[in-house]
């Protein structure tokens, strides 16, 4: 990655992160790679704990809080990575925390590159899907899309709104939820029958947690039971959408977009509805289904466009991975979800004509940190820190 010369002044990068995480490992050797001092790494705990600041002038990058034990007894109330339920509670801490990374970054004259008000919008399903919507973007129909929208409070309501809006086949996810934790892939036919696929099962002692398999609920009274578990930290449901294949398998499509073009695409495919690499998902061909879409009738430079305009809802967040669903015979996408921290890809090298070729997701995003940087005035295309 071409970056500044050895000894030449750059941006002075923080990251709030864990310090020990993946994430900001492969964050730090982008950095370094740029020719650029190490990131200093704020932890998520000294955020969560008081003990967080930021320096003037400091570019702050907001990275995520998962996989690290403490931070996630700090936000969740349990340390166990499975568990489904206390998402809500997740998500009022999780945004409690963004407001005050916000506050000390203002405090101490530092400039944010994640806007905290769109981060904690693209982490509530129902308000990010409200936001697809309006801006005319292809998302899948939903009775529950925006603040207003009515409240799912168990699996009463959720057959209820199957029925008022003729959904038969639905995703049921919890609003705060990620990574497919706690979905399930809900039909229901004529004469009652209910069925649904989902990953989530029941401890003995009655708590719900992710096996990491994806099983088929194949009575009511079971797919009740876990929807009104789950339904206390908020649901969403919207239309089951038929996917393309790939040899086979169901398949979509993550994109990741750094600072407004799309950089970085990967197919996943899997046996069952989600595609999620660590459910058993796999990655497939890029290439394939490219050609798919071009022999469908389709662009793909139109297709990557339709990312790009989804990122564009969100202007302030450095990057963003947006899943796209591709409709049965690859004629056509729909935007399923908008990652906060879709980035997570190792290995992936950036898109041709991309400006991102020969990069991962975090030299991407370094190289539109570096460009903004030198551009004139160019620290006014930073989100600045406001309390």
């Amino acid at each position: 990655m071409s970056g500044p010369a050895r000894g030449r002044a750059g941006p002075r990068l923080a990251l709030v992160g864990n310090p020990e995480n993946r994430r900001v490992g492969m964050f730090q050797d982008a950095v370094r790679a740029a020719g650029l001092p190490a990131a200093r790494v704020v932890p998520w705990l000294d955020v969560l704990r008081g003990r967080a600041g930021f320096r003037p002038g400091e570019l702050v990058r907001i990275d995520s809080p998962g996989e690290d034990p403490e931070v996630e007894r700090e936000l969740r109330g349990t340390d166990d990575p499975t568990r489904v339920e206390g998402t809500a509670r997740w998500y009022e801490r999780f945004t409690a925390a963004l407001r005050e990374v916000a506050a000390l970054a203002a405090a101490g004259g530092a400039s944010l590159l994640d806007d905290p008000e769109e981060l904690a919008v693209l982490f509530d399903k129902r308000l990010c899907h409200a936001v697809l919507d309006r801006a005319a973007l292809p998302v899948p129909p939903s009775p529950t899309s925006g603040a207003d929208a009515p409240v799912v409070r168990g699996w009463d309501d959720v057959r209820a709104l199957q029925e008022a809006f003729g959904l038969p086949r639905v995703f049921v996810k919890p609003a705060h939820g990620s990574s497919a934790s706690g979905v399930l892939a809900l039909e229901t036919a004529s004469r009652g029958r209910v069925q649904a696929t989902t990953s989530v099962e029941r401890a003995p002692d009655g708590r719900l947690f992710n096996s990491l398999r994806v099983r088929r609920c194949t009575t009511e009274r079971e797919v009740a039971a876990l929807v009104d578990a789950l339904a206390p930290d908020g649901l969403h449901i919207e239309r089951w959408l038929p996917k393309a294949a790939q040899r086979g398998r169901t398949a979509d499509l993550r994109v990741v977009v750094v600072a407004g073009r799309a950089t970085h695409a990967v197919v996943r495919t899997s046996r069952s509805p989600m595609t999620n690499l660590h459910l058993g998902g796999a990655r497939g061909d890029l290439a394939a289904a490219r050609a798919a879409t071009e022999a469908a009738g389709g662009s793909w430079g139109r297709t990557l466009e339709l990312c790009e305009r989804t990122a564009a809802c969100f202007p302030r967040s450095l990057r963003v991975g947006v899943d796209l669903l591709p409709a049965t015979g690859w004629r056509r996408f729909a935007v399923g979800e908008v990652n906060a921290f879709g980035d997570l890809l190792p290995g992936l090298s950036g898109l041709a004509s991309s400006g991102a070729e020969g990069q991962d997701t975090y030299a991407a995003q370094v190289s539109a940190v570096l460009r903004r940087s030198t551009e004139p005035n160019g620290t006014r295309n930073h989100h600045r820190a406001s309390a």
